[in-house]
């Protein structure tokens, strides 16, 4: 948790407390269902909140904006940008079921009135959406094609509505297509810690 406020000193106390909570939650719900790998629950602030905060610190959204998380897994990024936006509505899909209990249980034990879990995939949603973000769920290219058509038209915030894609590693290959038109943000920009070294945020206007 200290190092979310290494980073974040600005949380209201309701926020503290939220993701002051997301060790016992996570740690009880990995007990029965495995939703943060074995090795990483240990590092949960860092290597999944934080990381998925990463986001936060490339746009700050403004109060009803809509977004979707595609391939949340357990609730990553969604859950910890809900609790740092709680004036901006998250829906969070997965295919796989039990993924999607363990969102909806973290989601109601944190109070958070703005997060929907779907057991869903992406190209079936009739919704619209400001944003879509992902951790890394498949190769770039195949998640732009899936996602491009969810993307509203209309403008709320100073960034343009688009993918937020939080990547590591050597993707060059993957993004060559699109390099006209992404931005790259170092993450190690914004935190100090190891991990982030080689890990980026993708944005892509659509």
């Amino acid at each position: 948790m200290d190092v979310i406020l290494k980073y974040f000193n600005n949380l209201t106390p309701r926020q503290i407390q939220q993701f002051g909570m997301l060790e016992q939650l996570y740690n009880d719900w990995n007990s029965k269902i495995n939703v943060v790998s074995r090795k990483d629950i240990d590092e949960l602030y860092t290597r999944h909140v934080l990381h998925s905060l990463a986001i936060a610190r490339v746009s700050n959204f403004k109060p009803g904006t809509k977004i979707l998380d595609v391939g949340c897994g357990g609730g990553f990024p969604g859950i910890p940008l809900a609790i740092m936006f709680p004036d901006v509505q998250f829906t969070l899909v997965d295919s796989i079921g039990k993924k999607i209990k363990v969102v909806n249980e973290v989601a109601n034990a944190l109070g958070l009135t703005n997060v929907e879990g779907l057991q869903q995939r992406a190209e079936k949603l009739d919704q619209r959406f400001d944003f879509i973000v992902s951790r890394a769920v498949t190769a770039f290219p195949k998640f732009v094609a899936l996602t491009r058509k969810l993307i509203d038209r209309k403008q709320k915030n100073e960034l343009k509505n688009g993918i937020i894609y939080l990547k590591g590693g050597d993707f060059s290959d993957e993004i060559a297509m699109f390099n006209d038109r992404i931005t790259l943000f170092n993450i190690s920009d914004f935190f100090e810690e190891d991990f982030f070294e080689t890990k980026k945020v993708v944005y892509m206007p659509i």
